[in-house]
């Protein structure tokens, strides 16, 4: 019988899509992982790259995917320009954006760009505006959240590879490749999980837009 806890570890590449089917045809988690009966726990943009993890845990990939529970995920971006101290703040206290504040973020300004691949399709630089890196961790995981964020304060995202996922990162991966996690690191993961829900504050009931709202 199929191990019901098995979780796996993914680098995502630039450019393949969080579901294993497209009915355009694009690049899916299929085309890397022949493992059966495995979900994604979580999502990243097609545009976006980095750590994913996958499991046949029901329970564990709902626990991942809660957006009440304050579990932290760790973000390299890219930005256009140099983000300065008021840039930053405003990450750090949280922003406003179309669907509320955000929670506040931890923002480390990186003095060199990481030790990263080049990626599939080379990003739109302009060569009359400069760029930086810097490492942002999130307790949240609205749609393209970072991407909003950093354009909220005047930065527009290049690139975004998330390293980190609670206890869990890349280190020892490479873009496309994946490996299941030895059973300490499932533990691990399980126990920053427990951590964040016994820290995250109670979450105010979502606002709703006329009749009707979506579960």
């Amino acid at each position: 019988m199929d191990d019901p806890d098995l979780v796996l570890r993914f680098w995502k590449p630039h450019g393949v899509m969080t579901a294993f089917t497209d009915r355009d045809g694009r690049e899916t988690l299929a085309d890397h992982i022949d493992v059966p009966d495995v979900y994604a726990a979580g999502r990243l943009d097609r545009d976006s790259e980095g750590l994913l993890l996958l499991t046949r845990g029901k329970n564990l990939r709902t626990r991942l995917m809660r957006p009440d529970i304050g579990h932290p995920r760790t973000y390299l971006v890219q930005v256009e320009g140099v983000p300065d101290d008021a840039a930053c703040r405003a990450l750090e206290r949280g922003v406003d954006l179309k669907d509320g504040r955000t929670r506040p973020a931890t923002v480390e300004q990186l003095a060199t760009p990481p030790d990263l691949p080049e990626r599939r399709v080379p990003i739109r630089v302009r060569k009359s505006i400069p760029d930086s890196w810097m490492r942002l961790t999130l307790t949240e995981g609205r749609n393209r959240q970072v991407r909003r964020m950093t354009a909220a304060v005047g930065f527009p995202t290049l690139r975004l590879v998330r390293e980190r996922i609670g206890p869990i990162d890349l280190d020892g991966l490479t873009p496309g490749s994946w490996e299941p996690l030895a059973p300490e690191a499932i533990a691990a993961l399980r126990a920053s999980l427990t951590e964040a829900e016994g820290s995250s504050p109670p979450q105010a009931a979502p606002r709703r837009r006329g009749r009707r709202s979506r579960g």
